[in-house]
């Protein structure tokens, strides 16, 4: 299935996301950022012909980011229109309900790939929420009542670890770590994603990857994302462009970018 779609894993990888379809449970997926992990739940939807929904966490998100809210603008008009004639009954009706992305998953007609993008941003309370969602795939509107799935979601969450996850929510899940991935992989991605790139580029991308990564004391590494677009830079440029006029495709910190410069690390290449 991944492959279909053009994601190259690792055992490890295919073993975990066919449990997670077998058996329903959500995977969770940590790793450092740009290796991949958001991009294993858009090859499920493209593979399955699944609804990709996408929750992207960030610090201070609520439930009327992530799950529901009312148009408050039209019940205001509802309201105006009618005088006293609206009932809450009528002024909570479900056509005043926005959704998002937790809600839209719920009532989705057809199992849809629900991605919870970088849990670790969010807060412990709405860490505490999910735990509910992750369970009972219900969830409680006062309004309304309690919703349940229509059709069970296929839900990945994804962690890029700048906080620990809490063991309660940890334990509803599958779990797997995505690293760095190794250059016959990364060769083979390449190969799956940029197939236009002759061997001269894929050879002198891999190779300049592979010490950046090996320098420890770099900020941030350069994920498989940085990858893609250096051999796309060169393949634009000539395969014989200085590697050093594009250092800012795959490095985002001048600390690093100054570093790599003075170090020469990828001198020869």
């Amino acid at each position: 299935m991944l492959a279909s779609a053009g994601y190259v894993a690792d055992r490890a990888l295919e073993v975990a996301v066919s449990l997670a379809c077998t058996l329903g449970q959500p995977l969770l997926l940590e790793g450092e950022a740009g290796v991949g992990k958001t991009e294993v739940a858009r090859a499920l939807a493209t593979a399955t012909g699944a609804p990709f929904i996408r929750l992207q966490c960030h610090e201070g998100i609520d439930l009327h980011h992530a799950l529901y809210e009312w148009d408050y603008p039209r019940q205001l008009l509802a309201l105006r229109a009618a005088g006293d004639g609206v009932d809450d009954g009528r002024l909570y009706d479900r056509r005043y309900l926005i959704r998002r992305p937790l809600l839209s998953a719920l009532e989705s007609p057809e199992p849809a790939v629900l991605l919870i993008d970088e849990i670790d941003r969010a807060d412990d309370a709405f860490e505490a929420f999910l735990l509910e969602f992750l369970s009972d795939f219900a969830v409680t509107i006062p309004e309304l009542g309690t919703v349940s799935a229509t059709s069970r979601p296929l839900v990945v969450l994804t962690s890029n670890r700048t906080r620990e996850l809490h063991d309660a929510l940890k334990r509803r899940c599958l779990y797997d770590w995505i690293d760095y991935p190794t250059p016959e992989r990364e060769r083979a991605i390449l190969a799956t994603r940029v197939p236009e790139a002759p061997a001269a580029i894929v050879d002198r991308v891999l190779e300049a990857v592979t010490r950046l990564r090996a320098d420890t004391e770099l900020y941030k590494l350069p994920g498989v994302g940085e990858t893609l677009v250096w051999a796309r830079a060169l393949l634009a440029l000539g395969a014989d462009s200085d590697l050093d006029e594009t250092l800012g495709v795959v490095l985002k910190v001048h600390e690093d970018l100054r570093r790599v410069r003075e170090s020469r690390v990828l001198e020869g290449v």
